[in-house]
């Protein structure tokens, strides 16, 4: 296991994998790097990428105290420089977006450019999922409960092909305290006064299904960043990247190659 060490002296484990200009990867609320196997390696013909386990989750160190959006970006500048790296595209999805954002406005010398996908500016001006979501979510039959996450993340069409296992429904082994810690920080995210500040070249994709982080998010992060563009993928839920992959890895790759042109 390699680590970065945090300012607050958090170990933060982190998998740096091909050659090429780096490509940080952000996953979900709760997960650590397993989040993204299924597609990571779409990007190495053009990118090394870079992962990293959150605190609270895989390798790293699970402290009892306060998460943010905010904090975990700081983590991300952490492993930038335990690796020695001044720049790098970022792409974050989900909870990995709101950590983008902040990562983006608050650092904006670090990040080359910037993919947001699935994900929500937060606060007041996030639209929020929907109380029958909320409800599906909550039920105390945890097989229920898992069921209609897997619903949430995927179609019903790809589910019946592909059997599992899925790596998008949270570090098994994480704590509850750190899982806590998890949902708090991505409940109080509010970037919506740092989005004109991000100065990094954007493309914000989305789900056109997804109502998980319902896809009303992407146009109000694509119009509060300038410039941003925006995609939406037809049919997919809130777990494009994967089940989406042959769409989503090109769009993603062709949005990074041509930010980076002069």
């Amino acid at each position: 296991m390699t680590y970065a060490t945090a300012p607050d002296g958090t170990r933060i484990a982190y998998q740096h994998r091909g050659e090429g200009a780096p490509l940080v990867l952000l996953a979900g609320q709760a997960n650590d790097h397993h989040w993204w196997d299924a597609v990571r390696a779409d990007f190495h013909p053009a990118r090394s990428t870079l992962t990293l386990d959150y605190r609270g989750t895989g390798g790293s160190d699970k402290p009892d105290t306060p998460y943010s959006t905010e904090l975990f970006a700081r983590d991300v500048v952490a492993v930038l420089d335990a690796l020695g790296i001044d720049r790098a595209d970022v792409y974050g999805t989900s909870m990995g977006g709101r950590v983008a954002q902040q990562l983006a406005a608050r650092h904006p010398q670090r990040v080359a450019a910037l993919v947001l996908g699935c994900t929500s500016p937060g606060g007041p001006h996030g639209v929020e999922r929907g109380d029958d979501v909320r409800r599906a979510l909550a039920q105390p039959d945890p097989g229920a409960a898992r069921q209609a996450l897997l619903e949430l993340m995927y179609t019903p069409g790809w589910l019946d092909s592909h059997p599992g296992p899925y790596r998008t429904l949270g570090d098994p082994a994480m704590p509850a305290h750190a899982r806590r810690r998890h949902l708090g920080a991505s409940n109080r995210h509010d970037a919506w006064d740092l989005l004109p500040a991000v100065t990094a070249p954007t493309l914000v994709v989305h789900g056109a299904d997804d109502l998980l982080n319902p896809a009303a998010n992407a146009p109000l992060l694509a119009a509060r960043i300038p410039g941003a563009r925006l995609h939406l993928v037809p049919g997919a839920r809130h777990a494009y990247f994967e089940e989406f992959r042959a769409h989503a890895s090109p769009l993603v790759l062709d949005f990074l190659t041509s930010a980076r042109r002069p």
